[in-house]
């Protein structure tokens, strides 16, 4: 199976799980299909190939560096729940933290978010095509 083939399987499966409507669905398929021939597609296999060669890197540092980022953007979601608790007992506390929250994150450049969201998609679709390949467990 060629890795556009181990790709293109699981993102139709995607497709039929995110977009109930089938006309929409199936509009989404074949935008798919047409992606695959094109440059688009050459430059997302490089892409992803890079991402798998770094997952299976035998370098501690290389290989659990995009989890590292997926569990510290976790953190900060989880973090919601101390603030909550924060929140019931001291509301202008909890405000004045969220406010600090806000500013510190609105200064975080565009690309810093760009850069989370292209690496957890990608991680999520090298762990995808690693499972159907059947080389992750």
């Amino acid at each position: 199976m060629s890795l556009i083939e181990g790709i293109i399987g699981p993102i139709a499966g995607l497709i039929d799980k995110i977009i109930p409507d089938p006309k929409a669905r199936d509009a989404a398929k074949l935008k798919l299909l047409e992606l695959q021939g094109s440059q688009e597609m050459e430059t997302t296999k490089t892409q992803l190939s890079a991402i798998i060669a770094e997952a299976q890197s035998t370098d501690p540092w290389t290989s659990r560096a995009r989890p590292s980022f997926l569990y510290v953007m976790y953190a900060l979601l989880l973090w919601s729940i101390p603030m909550g608790l924060i929140g019931a007992v001291r509301p202008e506390l909890a405000q004045a933290i969220a406010q600090a929250m806000r500013t510190y994150l609105n200064g975080l450049p565009e690309p810093l978010y760009m850069l989370f969201g292209t690496g957890y998609l990608g991680y999520t679709a090298a762990r995808q095509w690693g499972k159907a390949k059947g080389s992750d467990k």
